[in-house]
């Protein structure tokens, strides 16, 4: 478990936020790029301390549960949009919703508040025999799939699909040629419908194909079992990770 500090706050587009932490400990990550993660645990509002868990392995969440509410941390998984190691920094993207524990920290924080952190490795590990790359993905998903694009040399060809909540959250992302990135704005939609959709009837990378899928479970569950099921993908060849559950919270 590493201890770090806000080193600061910046806007990204209406729906999302960038916080950088800082502190010695960032110097024990080992940079992986990708999809690299981190648990972080960061106080209720209210709490004028972060209380940590001290077990690095499963036990930390009974550990958690068992602190009093009052003084237990939020926890989320998160990917780490830069990670700077010389300069004791990291970036993490935050995507806004609504009142959400989460949304309601990153817009009260400010430089010197605490937070913790625990490396999750990488979920984004592409075999050697794949030839194109799928990735696949909502607003959740976003920062992982901006990493990966940014990080793996052998990307192209690939198509890239990803859902946001609304228009103003799409940007301007620059991609080496044979690599098209699709947007799709959910404007009030089930999470999930769209991308969903645009992923059935679009035309895949020929040969070996590796798919990245996150986001909303069944976003994720959806397209893993339309890929397996009705491309023929092989199942090793199909990453997928639910994000978040709608109308459900993680523990905390």
């Amino acid at each position: 478990m590493i201890t770090l500090e806000v080193r600061g706050r910046q806007p990204v587009s209406p729906g999302f936020a960038r916080v950088t932490l800082g502190g010695p400990g960032v110097r024990h990550l080992v940079p992986a790029g990708a999809d690299q993660a981190v648990r972080l645990f960061f106080p209720r509002e209210g709490q004028s301390e972060l209380r940590m868990p001290t077990a690095s392995s499963e036990r930390w969440m009974a550990q958690v549960l068992l602190m009093p509410k009052a003084s237990r941390p939020w926890v989320r998984n998160l990917t780490i949009r830069s990670l700077r190691p010389e300069e004791d920094e990291l970036d993490i993207e935050f995507a806004l919703h609504g009142g959400s524990p989460m949304t309601s920290w990153v817009r009260r924080v400010r430089p010197g508040d605490l937070a913790g952190i625990f490396d999750l490795g990488t979920m984004y590990r592409p075999p050697a025999h794949a030839r194109g790359r799928l990735l696949v993905g909502d607003e959740s998903a976003l920062p992982a799939v901006l990493s990966i694009l940014e990080s793996d040399p052998g990307l192209s060809p690939a198509e890239v699909f990803v859902e946001v909540a609304a228009a103003h959250d799409i940007r301007s992302v620059s991609t080496p040629p044979g690599v098209r990135v699709h947007w799709l704005s959910r404007d009030g939609e089930s999470p999930g419908a769209r991308v969903v959709e645009a992923v059935r009837a679009a035309a895949l990378p020929e040969g070996p194909l590796y798919a990245w899928v996150a986001g909303e479970s069944r976003l994720a569950t959806g397209v893993r079992r339309h890929l397996v099921g009705e491309r023929g993908i092989p199942k090793r060849d199909v990453t997928f990770c639910g994000y978040w559950r709608l109308g459900l919270s993680t523990p905390g």
